[in-house]
């Protein structure tokens, strides 16, 4: 990513709430056709990351932008979407006229047959949105937050209170937005949706970035691989072997987590000819995110 393809940004940012340290000079960029998921646990800094771009919230210190402009004036407001956890609308109006009233907003609106199909609420359009479940309310207001052709969405919690078959739907509705160009900035808690979506992950501890790059790059800081194969070979016995973190034993299966795979590996074809079903696998978005995280308190315990 380069400067030609910056949108928004975050440099040496810090606020404060009273006492509280939200943002401790944080600094953060958006890209066009690029999907950032924001992660980190709960009081981390991301809302706020989002509110500053947003234009919700002032910065004490550093700067924000959005096109090159202040996110609190009109026109770069114009140009975003945004999907936030909680939304208080209107339980009488239909979902047609929530659509129609929330384009009516914007100079080159997409059309209401289009945002509904990228949406999945076509057949919806004639319900009031008060007597939708609150999964069909979350695919509204994905759909409203596409109504103005935006050319960065933020996109907080979007899948919660969803069924897999709807979340997955999202999915590829935001793969389409980013395959065209839009710029997605995500928080989620469901690592498995930041492992499928992202092309870059940022991980925000107490305010500051504590990690930064692709879902493959995180992968990689974290050395423990699983092993799973069906085995006659004692759990006890491999228990015991050099290089192995522990052993899981479910029927003649068997669960190994090693930072030493192919070693391990080696021993186990040696010890038992007849081993089958053998699968190496990586650690996941959450085991990184997990590692990241107490690697992060370490170091603040320590400075």
């Amino acid at each position: 990513m380069n400067n030609h393809t910056r949108i928004a940004r975050l440099e040496h940012v810090g606020k404060r709430y009273g006492a509280v340290v939200a943002l401790d000079g944080i600094d953060l960029d958006i890209h066009r056709g690029e999907l950032l998921a924001l992660l980190g646990p709960n009081g981390a800094g991301k809302s706020t990351c989002i509110g500053l771009l947003l234009g919700l919230h002032r910065a004490d210190s550093g700067s924000v932008t959005l096109f090159g402009e202040d996110p609190q004036d009109i026109a770069p407001r114009r140009r975003i979407g945004v999907m936030l956890q909680a939304a208080n609308l209107p339980a009488t109006l239909k979902v047609g006229e929530l659509l129609r009233l929330t384009a009516s907003y914007y100079p080159d609106p997409r059309p209401l047959a289009e945002c509904a199909a990228l949406a999945g609420v076509t057949d919806l359009l004639g319900r009031r949105y008060g007597a939708l479940s609150g999964g069909q309310q979350r695919r509204v207001q994905f759909a409203m937050a596409m109504a103005g052709r935006p050319e960065i969405l933020f996109l907080d919690e979007p899948t919660v209170g969803m069924d897999i078959t709807a979340r997955q739907s999202l999915w590829a509705a935001i793969r389409e937005l980013v395959a065209g160009g839009c710029a997605v900035v995500l928080t989620t808690h469901y690592l498995e949706e930041a492992e499928a979506l992202a092309d870059r992950v940022c991980v925000i501890a107490k305010g500051k970035v504590v990690s930064e790059g692709s879902v493959d790059a995180l992968r990689a800081r974290v050395a423990l691989r699983r092993i799973r194969c069906l085995t006659s070979l004692d759990p006890g016995m491999v228990a015991g072997w050099p290089d192995v973190a522990s052993v899981e034993a479910r029927d003649d299966r068997l669960a190994i987590a090693t930072t030493q795979a192919e070693v391990v590996v080696r021993r186990l074809l040696h010890a038992d000819p007849l081993l089958s079903e053998l699968e190496v696998q990586r650690a996941g978005l959450a085991e990184a995110f997990t590692e990241i995280a107490r690697d992060a308190d370490t170091a603040q315990e320590a400075a």
